[in-house]
Parts: C-alpha cells; sequence; structure tokens
C-alpha cells in the first residue's frame, strides 16, 4: 500500500516495540550484544558501529520518505559525504561541483579528497551545456545541490540524471534544503542522496548528523560495508532525536515555507535590499525546475544589501529575534553573513560569495514577529 510522507515520517521503522507497546522506538545505549553461540546474531546486531536498533529506525525511516532501498544514517553530513565519495571514487577519478557549493562541501573536495587523488571542477549546474562540457572519461560523479548554499540556485535534478548515466557517473543530490518533504530526487533519477540531517530532518537544533539514501540496493550495499569500516555512524541518542524531529518534518515545512514567502514581500519592497534569491519568485531563473520538481520553495532566503558588506553585517548584528548563527533548518529563525561565517572556507576560490549577501533561515515563528524584526534590522 502506497502511503503519504507523513504517514510514512511516522511509521516506518518504527513498529510498536514488541516486548512493551512502546510507540517510539527506545534508545539503544549499547555497545555490544549476547550471540546465541558462536555466529548466532540476534536480529543481525552484533556491535552498534555496524548496527543498532535505534539507528536502524532511522535508517529506515529514511529511506522510506526518500523513496529509496537503503538508509544510512552518519555522526554528521560530512561524514556521510566522504563515506559516499570513498565509496563511488578512486584516486584518479573526476567529480563534478556545484560552482555554489555549501562551503564544508568545498572544504571536503579542495583540502582532504584532492589530495587523495579525487579531482574536481565547479560548473553552474543550472547550465546543461556547461556540465556536458565538463564531463572527462574519468567523471565518475556529478553533484548536485539544489537549492544551492547559499545563492538558491536551481538544478535540474532530471536532466542531470540523464547526462550522469549517458556518460557513465553517478548522480548524488544534497537534497539538505529542499528536505525530503519538497523535493524527492531519487524519483527523478538520482542515484544517491545526501542530507545534513542536522538541518531541517532533525528541525529542532539540538542534534548533528547525516544520512545516505540510495536508489540501487547493490550500491546500498557498498556504502553500507564503507559505513561500518569508516565507522562515523550516528549513535542512539543522536539518532533517536533526529527521528523525532523526522516525525514533524511535513508541518514545519510547511510554517518555513509559509513564513519565508512573507518575508520575501517585506524584502522586495525594501529600499535598501538590492536583490532577493528565493526560488519561489517567477524572475528566479530556475523558478520554472524548481516548480517542477519541488512540492514547495522552501524556507531559506537570500538576500543582498545597497550599502555592500558594511551594511549586510550590520544587518546581521542588529535582528533580534533572527539568531545571528550558523546552520540552518531549525524551528527558530537565524541570520548569517557567509562570506564571513558558513562560506569562510571558500574566500578567493571560484566559489566565493558576494559581500553583500546575507543569508536567512526562516523559522516558524509568529510571522508578524518575524517581519517586525527585519524591518528594524534593515532600518
Amino acid at each position: 500500500m502506497n502511503q503519504g510522507f507523513e504517514t510514512l515520517a511516522i511509521h516506518a521503522g518504527q513498529e510498536p516495540d514488541p516486548y512493551t507497546g512502546a510507540v517510539v522506538p527506545p534508545i539503544y545505549a549499547v555497545s555490544t550484544y549476547k550471540q546465541d553461540g558462536v555466529g548466532g546474531l540476534r536480529a543481525g546486531y552484533e556491535y552498534s558501529r555496524s548496527a543498532n536498533p535505534t539507528r536502524t529506525a532511522l535508517e529506515e525511516a529514511m529511506a522510506a520518505v526518500e523513496g529509496g532501498s537503503r538508509g544510512l544514517a552518519f555522526a554528521s553530513g560530512l561524514a556521510a559525504e566522504d563515506t559516499v565519495l570513498r565509496t563511488i571514487c578512486k584516486p584518479g577519478d573526476h567529480v563534478i561541483i556545484p560552482n555554489d557549493a555549501y562551503g564544508g562541501t568545498y572544504r571536503l573536495f579542495a583540502k582532504v579528497h584532492e589530495r587523495w587523488g579525487l579531482h574536481y571542477d565547479p560548473v553552474p549546474l543550472g547550465d546543461l551545456a556547461a556540465v556536458a562540457a565538463a564531463v572527462t572519461q574519468k567523471t565518475r560523479v556529478i553533484w548536485v545541490e539544489t537549492p544551492t548554499n547559499p545563492l538558491l540556485g536551481i538544478a535540474d535534478i532530471a536532466a542531470l540524471a540523464q547526462l550522469a548515466r549517458d556518460c557513465g557517473a553517478l548522480l548524488v543530490v544534497d537534497n539538505t534544503f529542499a528536505s525530503p518533504y519538497l523535493q524527492q530526487p531519487l524519483a527523478l533519477g538520482a542515484d544517491v542522496v545526501v542530507h545534513s540531517t542536522t538541518k531541517y530532518v532533525g528541525g529542532h537544533s539540538d542534534v548533528v548528523g547525516g544520512a545516505l539514501v540510495a536508489r540501487d540496493a547493490g550500491l546500498g550495499e557498498e556504502l553500507a560495508y564503507h559505513q561500518n569500516a569508516m565507522g562515523a555512524v550516528a549513535g542512539p541518542f543522536d539518532a533517536w532525536l533526529t527521528l523525532r524531529g523526522l516525525k514533524t518534518l511535513g508541518v514545519r515545512m510547511d510554517r518555513h515555507c509559509e513564513n519565508a514567502e512573507r518575508v520575501v514581500d517585506l524584502l522586495l519592497a525594501h529600499p535598501r535590499v538590492t536583490s532577493v534569491l528565493y526560488p519561489g519568485l517567477a524572475e528566479h531563473p530556475g523558478h520554472e525546475v524548481a516548480a517542477k520538481q519541488m512540492r514547495r520553495f522552501g524556507g531559506m532566503v537570500s538576500f543582498r544589501m545597497a550599502g555592500g558588506e558594511a551594511e549586510a553585517v550590520e544587518v546581521c548584528d542588529r535582528t533580534r529575534l533572527f539568531t545571528l548563527g550558523e546552520s540552518l533548518g531549525g524551528v527558530e529563525s537565524l541570520i548569517e553573513h557567509p562570506g564571513r561565517m558558513t562560506h569562510a572556507s571558500v574566500a578567493g576560490s571560484p566559489l566565493e560569495v558576494p559581500g553583500d549577501l546575507v543569508r536567512l533561515s526562516v523559522g516558524i515563528e509568529s510571522v508578524g514577529d518575524l517581519l517586525a524584526d527585519l524591518t528594524q534590522a534593515l532600518g
């Protein structure tokens, strides 16, 4: 039976406990498991790096909401990214990445995997001809963020999936900004979905985590092997918190989107704001693609200030309800200056972000209060 997103988020992998009837999966704070004779594992559990029942519940739920065959939970989003790259690629391979990628992802490629022998090229993924031109005989992965962080660019997942198939590469989509509620990359042809579950999936700014979901069962097994071999797994309490957040993802995302749309209207009308970056705007260059592949347009909004970097920093410092901080996707609203904060690692690179840019993670507070705070901060 096909079930709706909210039903899967609440029930997939989360059957009531057979011993007590508890409707919430227990936190299995355990490292090792008694065996019934040598090799006689109960339900396949032997050591919690390899598998833990609380983590299993989260992994099954993530696979269900993304429509994949295998889900895997990690200690952070970057741990998930590192694992998928070292599973799929080998030294000498080539990866195409967005020219507007998360700073931590760029750092992973530029400072860690390049030393390992993995080559990469930043490309504007909204330009299919540019992506095709960047493909080499050694291209193994096309790495996608959509929407991108922090410029909210949009890439056509289905078109890139076809391009990847044509050149013998795999399509990996970072779905963190959209969340599985707003976008389903595997259904559009992606091979692997990546999440920082710290963000919208967890949703409460109280846990760090990451996830991979594979479309193909065979690739899922390879990823699971590397997850165990590399060891950066989600702990049971972290998995439990993330699973709790997933249950309310749908209702939270609806409010994030509603509030973001109101914030966008305010910013568009403000004389000190020179441009608003939001895929829900008809004038956004990726709007038509976003409308095709997303349920709604998300809770992330970026904008540029007429007074340049100094004014952008001042706005970040003046908000009272929007908290100045890194990360995103929690119930509380955040504001940041990407050039000096989340994307400082790309300064001087092709991915450097404009100094006049401000990024908002619009939370689920009363929207009137958010609008009043931004109005006083903008002056």
